[in-house]
């Protein structure tokens, strides 16, 4: 069973063999056995459902939550030459009806549904009368009551058991800690299946975490070094997530928000942009991402703290997941724990969930603060052991330095009691600094014993000291009045002299402390020579991709197209050997990539490859000078490829050029003046003078050829 198994790897994904527990896995569904399975994101999940699904007969059934992870999969492995299609909401009933029959007909190897479509009587009478070959059920961790992802539908699953005896069923997630899988086994019926506990470890993730000062300047220090790169940036509120993309499109990024807030068409067209065009940010609350498989994200940015490990473990693993280098980046304060914890209590629930939610949260901050080798600590929180430090984390690698607070700890502690256990972290720092500011004055703390006993500190660092008391339990947050901080029962032993206590002392400056991998973003995967050829690959990638509809890393992800870069076959039997190239795709683009290695190409792609990051950039809002300063071109080049952008009709005006109606009429006027054809920009030039760039016109009059051609 396993040698077929590595024919159908080999012949249809491209694969030379299995990776960690994927093989026992196939072998034990291909014979007919149930299966749970933890794999981290990235850790080829997917194959073990698609191989064992291909090897038996009948049709395989994938239950999946999302659309846009169904029409993922599907693109994909149409691409590779396997039947598979998504019965979902999206499809008119004429077409529901054609693929019934399609299906009915066995032309139709592989089936994704949403659980609520799965569990409609309908639907399960007519599976029944069907050969299936599997269920595969993603994301099982939504069976989770306790869970951030929790769908209802998904507790309905468990009656595939009782209808679908002899058929298979394989749950499988990323995100699972020993609770959520007994839960999963429990409610799924899975008593009886064989588990397969992969390592939780992502290796090519680098992870840095950094206290939260100037968190605009800190983002833009972490993303000057991955311009051109995708990545997400993670915030906790809807006007957040507006403001932060818009402030990043000023800057030169191309950045899109999704939030819940937003109107459907506009997350569904900005969540399709992100997929298929390349270098996009996604400033985004946590309704985005668990429908995402794109594999080139090079990096997850949290500018708000998640509010559990479980939540952060997913949210970074989405970056990375083709196995090449990404940086999971974030930056937190004190206003974090105060904004997470008045929303806890302010929740749904009994105080049971509440209490569980608590201790989450706990583990969060306790991740933030600790100095030993992160990557040690998320592990062992899923019940896993690293022996060793990791050495790619900030800690392993900045070697933190800790130092004996407990004397500056009592004088925090004391002037939080002595101040009436009311004051917020500002309030308290200037009593201790001994600032005689009017609200000092006012309440009369002037004439406190704690008044000015902190001089000899600098106000980041009480603000680092804070921020350390309320994570390690000493102090809280008194969420009933105004988010002041009080003691906690913890803090007496400290307070009376009996421990001591040892705390991180925060790097500086943090805001020039961009780099966030020690090397690893993408912009350093490849090397200066070969730049060019890089370029050439992923334009060939994203023309083909353009032409079939599907979004480039469905073509090929860039692990493929770098081993190409590397490798540098020069025959189709060299390329069969590429990692990822299966029969289908070496027949469909073999031929096409081996020319772009071999320098045959009859287009140049780098021109192509910028013509596309300008159409990108102009539609994400830039204007022509960003553009200019992002691709590192001088801006009458950027006018002339907008013109040809508008020319092609892959461009309005409106996104290329913003300009006051008045003065586009006007424009458009001195161009529509004369009879017959449009005059060229020379005979119009000087009736504008300095007003607008030469560029501008050009623009305009290849907006109006177009209309002209229409």
């Amino acid at each position: 069973m396993l040698e077929q198994a590595q024919r159908v790897l080999k012949d249809i994904f491209g694969y030379d063999s299995f990776r960690g527990r994927q093989g026992a896995i196939i072998e034990c569904v291909a014979k007919g056995g149930d299966a749970l399975v933890l794999m981290p994101t990235g850790g080829g999940k997917s194959l073990c459902y698609q191989v064992p699904g291909l090897l038996r007969n009948g049709l395989a059934v994938v239950v999946s939550p999302l659309i846009a992870l169904m029409e993922d999969q599907v693109a994909t492995l149409d691409e590779l030459g396997v039947a598979a299609a998504s019965l979902n909401s999206t499809l008119s009933a004429e077409q529901q009806r054609e693929l019934a029959g399609k299906i009915r007909r066995g032309e139709i190897k592989m089936l994704y549904l949403a659980p609520e479509r799965l569990v409609q009587p309908r639907m399960l009478d007519f599976l029944r009368g069907l050969e299936i070959a599997l269920f595969a059920i993603d994301e099982a961790h939504c069976v989770s009551q306790w869970g951030h992802d929790f769908r209802p539908e998904y507790l309905q699953l468990g009656q595939l058991a009782e209808l679908f005896p002899t058929v298979p069923r394989i749950a499988l997630t990323a995100t699972a800690d020993m609770r959520t899988r007994e839960e999963i086994v429990t409610r799924l019926h899975l008593q009886n299946a064989e588990r397969f506990l992969s390592s939780f470890d992502r290796p090519n993730i680098f992870y840095r975490i950094v206290p939260k000062e100037q968190p605009r300047k800190q983002l833009m220090a972490f993303l000057s070094e991955r311009r051109g790169d995708a990545g997400i940036v993670y915030c906790l509120s809807r006007k957040k997530v507006d403001d932060v993309a818009a402030f990043l499109c000023d800057q030169g990024f191309p950045a899109l928000p999704y939030h819940a807030g937003l109107p459907a068409e506009t997350r569904a067209s900005n969540q399709r942009r992100f997929l298929n065009e390349e270098g996009l940010i996604m400033v985004a609350t946590i309704a985005f991402g668990m429908g995402i498989d794109k594999p080139n994200v090079r990096f997850v940015a949290h500018l708000d703290l998640p509010k559990s490990l479980e939540a952060y473990y997913q949210e970074t693993g989405r970056a990375g997941r083709d196995g090449l280098p990404a940086d999971a980046w974030m930056a937190y304060g004190l206003q974090d724990m105060v904004m997470l914890k008045q929303m806890l209590q302010n929740s749904e629930g009994d105080e049971r969930h509440k209490r569980i939610e608590q201790h989450k949260l706990d583990a969060m901050l306790a991740l933030c603060e600790e100095t030993r080798c992160r990557r040690q600590i998320l592990l062992n929180y899923f019940d896993e052991e690293l022996l060793q430090p990791c050495g790619h984390c900030d800690n392993c690698v900045d070697s933190v330095q800790t130092w004996d607070a407990t004397e500056p700890a009592r004088q925090a502690l004391s002037a939080i009691y002595r101040t009436g256990q009311r004051y917020g972290v500002g309030h308290l720092i200037d009593v201790l600094l001994g600032r005689d500011n009017e609200k000092v004055r006012s309440f009369g703390h002037q004439q406190l014993s704690v008044f000015g006993v902190g001089k000899a500190r600098q106000e980041g660092e009480w603000r680092s000291l804070f921020r350390q008391l309320v994570a390690r339990g000493l102090a809280d947050i008194d969420l009933e009045g105004y988010g002041g901080l009080r003691l906690s029962d913890s803090c007496r032993p400290l307070l009376r002299g009996e421990v001591n206590l040892e705390l991180r002392r925060d790097l500086k400056p943090q805001i020039s402390k961009g780099t966030g991998s020690s090397g690893s973003p993408a912009s350093q995967l490849v090397r200066g020579e070969e730049r060019e050829q890089w370029e050439a690959l992923r334009a060939l990638r994203r023309k083909l991709a353009e032409e079939h509809g599907v979004p480039p890393y469905v073509i090929f992800p860039d692990s493929t197209l770098l081993e190409m870069l590397r490798s540098q076959p020069s025959s189709l039997s060299e390329m069969a050997r590429v990692s990822g190239v299966g029969a289908r795709k070496l027949e469909r683009y073999g031929q096409a990539f081996l020319e772009v290695l071999g320098g045959e190409a009859e287009t140049p792609k780098v021109v192509v490859d910028l013509r596309h990051e300008l159409v990108t950039l102009a539609r994400a809002g830039m204007t022509p000078i960003q553009i200019a300063g992002q691709l590192q071109c001088s801006e009458k080049n950027v006018y002339s490829l907008l013109a040809e952008a508008i020319g092609r009709q892959e461009l309005s005006l409106e996104q290329a050029l913003d300009l006051p109606e008045d003065l586009l009429l006007e424009l458009q006027d001195a161009f529509l003046d004369g009879e017959g054809e449009l005059p060229p920009v020379s005979v119009i030039v000087g009736q504008f003078g300095a007003r607008v760039p030469e560029g501008v016109l050009y623009c305009v009059r290849a907006a109006l050829a177009a209309e002209f051609e229409m």
